[in-house]
C-alpha cells in the first residue's frame, strides 16, 4: 500500500485544526474591527474602500491602462490616508481588545449602548419636568459633518448629568443642539438646517424645526425637549413623535439603533 498516496489524500488532523483556529482568530478580529466602526463615518470610508477595490479589479480584467494607472495612485494616497482616518476606531478597537475578554466582548457592547439610550432618555424626562428646552441628535449612517463645525467640540462621556447641564439656561452652549456620536457627547451648541416643510404644526418652535430640519436633508435621529410645555418628541424622517415619555422614548431609540428599524415604522403626528 502506498502510504504516500494515503497521506496526500487524508489529511493530517492537526492541520485541519490548525487551519481552522487561524480562520476563526482571523475572522472574529474582522468581526470586532466591524462592530466597531458601524455607524461611524469609517463605515461609509470602507464602503467606499471596498468600491474602489472592485473597479480596479474591472479595469485590470479590462486592461484600462490609464484608469490602472490613475486607480494605483489613489491606492498610494489611501494607504496614507487610512491610518489617520481609522484612528479613533483603530483606537478604540486596540481598546476592547485589551479591557475585554474575548466571550464578553459582545455582551459589553450591547449593554454600553442600552446604557446610552437610558442616560439619554433619563436627561430628556429630567428636562421636561423642568421644562428646559433641549435638542440631541444622534446620526445614523449620513455623514453631517458639516454642521459640526458649528458647534463646540466636547469628546465628553454620555451621562444625564451632563446633558442636563448641558442646556441649563443662559449657559454658553444650551441654545444649539447636542451632537452624539460614538457613543460619546461629540459637539454642543450646534446650528442645524430648520425645516421648510410648510405643513409642521405652526406652533412649534425653532428646536423643533432644527430636529426635524436634520432628519429631513440625513437619516439621524433628533431628540427634542419643549421648553413651553415640557414635551418630549423624537424626530425621524422628517416625522414628529410627540408626547413620549422616559421609557417610550428609550425603546424607540434601541429600535432604531439597535434593531435597526426602518424609519419609516417611527412615523408619528407632524
Amino acid at each position: 500500500m502506498d502510504f504516500n498516496f494515503i497521506s496526500g489524500v487524508f489529511a493530517n488532523p492537526w492541520d485541519i485544526i490548525r487551519s481552522l483556529i487561524d480562520i476563526t482568530i482571523v475572522a472574529w478580529l474582522f468581526y470586532r474591527l466591524l462592530g466597531v466602526i458601524k455607524g461611524t463615518r469609517a463605515e461609509q470610508l470602507l464602503k467606499g474602500v471596498i468600491f474602489l477595490l472592485v473597479f480596479s479589479l474591472l479595469a485590470l480584467l479590462l486592461k484600462l491602462e490609464m484608469v490602472n494607472w490613475l486607480i494605483a495612485k489613489l491606492w498610494l494616497a489611501i494607504a496614507i490616508a487610512l491610518p489617520i482616518v481609522f484612528q479613533p476606531e483603530l483606537r478604540r478597537f486596540l481598546e476592547q481588545l485589551g479591557s475585554r475578554s474575548l466571550f464578553s466582548a459582545r455582551s459589553s457592547v450591547i449593554e454600553e449602548k442600552y446604557n446610552l439610550y437610558r442616560e439619554i432618555s433619563n436627561a430628556a424626562a429630567i428636562l421636561s419636568r423642568n421644562r428646559v428646552g433641549a435638542l440631541i441628535v444622534l446620526p445614523r449612517s449620513s455623514d453631517i459633518e458639516e454642521y459640526l463645525d458649528s458647534g463646540i467640540r466636547l469628546d465628553a462621556l454620555v451621562s444625564s448629568a451632563i446633558l442636563i447641564n448641558i442646556f441649563v439656561p443662559n449657559t454658553p452652549l444650551h441654545d444649539g443642539a447636542v451632537i452624539i456620536q460614538q457613543g460619546r457627547i461629540d459637539r454642543a451648541g450646534c446650528f442645524l438646517p430648520l425645516s421648510g416643510n410648510p405643513m409642521v404644526d405652526k406652533e412649534l418652535g425653532t428646536r423643533h424645526r432644527a430636529g426635524l430640519g436634520i432628519s429631513e436633508v440625513s437619516d439621524a435621529a433628533a431628540v427634542i425637549v419643549s421648553e413651553e410645555t415640557g414635551n418630549i418628541s423624537l424626530a425621524v424622517a422628517g416625522h414628529l413623535n410627540r408626547y413620549l415619555d422616559e421609557e417610550s422614548l428609550r425603546q424607540m431609540l434601541a429600535g432604531l439603533f439597535e434593531n435597526h428599524q426602518p424609519a419609516d415604522l417611527f412615523k408619528g403626528v407632524r
